[in-house]
């Protein structure tokens, strides 16, 4: 395509405009979208990628802002996707997170994008790993990935991100729906926000007890690390525990983490290809004429069905 000859040498030059137009391809579905991923392919692959999910209000947005901050302090490139809940009206961004996160847009030389979650129930748009792609193809080498507040909704985090730090609050009831939804089983570290609030230390020993009973693997005790986004108190110690996750995935845990997103976001844009296909195929079928002849049994659906379930094209 000649628009992706003329983008991709400003994506290396990380111009905004390109990052931006790149990442609206990203998030369309079609072939351009395929082939967007193709010209990136040799570019992409390399950041360290940081996962931060929790409940609603639980104050992800702030602790995003602050380990941009940090990261870039540290000597790297960071950037941020913000997934935020689709509007039932446009179908786009509300781009709630995108305001809380106004001061990271500050930052110098960092780059934060809301992405809308449309509709999906792992809490990530299936855009997410494309846009994860034209970052990196743009240079940045750590990029924190922020999922929509769907309450018990967003394990998929865990297929884009190589270290998922999962975010709760000192409220009744947290770590319990958390071990309901399986969040608790993919995170690698346990963020307790808002810590000045009652309870926050009870909370902390529940969760050591849950996880001591749940029977996870132990090759990384996940630490458990109580933070105040407001005054600071504790985000030292949670970039150090990612940094330390950082290290300890080194070589093979990185390797199989890395195995496990490939494989979850070529799935789904295969998905999305057979999808696209199959409209197209039934196209026909699906036409009030042709409705109205299987209504009164002059046409059988499923023998056409089958014959594309056997990779032939339907016969009307």
């Amino acid at each position: 395509m000649q628009d992706l000859d003329a983008l991709i040498p400003r994506l290396a030059k990380r111009e905004i405009r390109a990052i931006a137009r790149a990442i609206s391809l990203a998030e369309t579905p079609g072939r351009a979208r395929l082939e967007l991923l193709h010209r990136l392919f040799p570019y992409s692959g390399g950041a360290f990628k940081i996962g931060i999910t929790g409940a609603p209000g639980a104050g992800k947005s702030t602790l995003t802002t602050h380990l941009l901050s940090k990261l870039q302090a540290a000597g790297r490139k960071p950037a941020a996707l913000a997934v935020d809940p689709t509007s039932p009206f446009s179908g786009g961004a509300i781009l709630g997170d995108r305001i809380r996160m106004q001061a990271a847009t500050e930052l110098e030389g960092v780059y934060v994008r809301s992405m809308a979650s449309r509709g999906s129930l792992g809490g990530l748009s299936r855009g997410v790993a494309g846009a994860i792609r034209v970052l990196e193809a743009a240079g940045f080498d750590a990029i924190v990935i922020e999922t929509v507040g769907s309450g018990q909704l967003q394990v998929d985090v865990r297929y884009v991100a190589d270290v998922v730090a999962l975010t709760l609050v000192p409220e009744a009831g947290d770590v319990i729906q958390a071990m309901k939804a399986g969040i608790i089983e993919i995170a690698d570290i346990y963020v307790i926000n808002k810590a000045d609030r009652e309870g926050a230390q009870r909370m902390k020993t529940d969760l050591r007890s849950a996880l001591e009973l749940g029977g996870r693997s132990m090759e990384w005790i996940p630490p458990i690390v109580l933070t105040n986004g407001l005054t600071g108190d504790g985000l030292d110690d949670l970039f150090g525990f990612i940094q330390e996750r950082q290290e300890a995935l080194s070589n093979d845990g990185l390797t199989e983490r890395r195995k496990e997103q490939l494989e979850w976001e070529l799935r789904a844009l295969a998905v999305e290809a057979m999808e696209s296909q199959a409209k197209t195929a039934l196209k026909e079928l699906f036409e009030p004429s042709a409705i109205e002849q299987v209504l009164t049994k002059q046409r059988d659906p499923f023998v056409e069905l089958m014959q594309l379930w056997d990779g032939r094209k339907p016969s009307v």
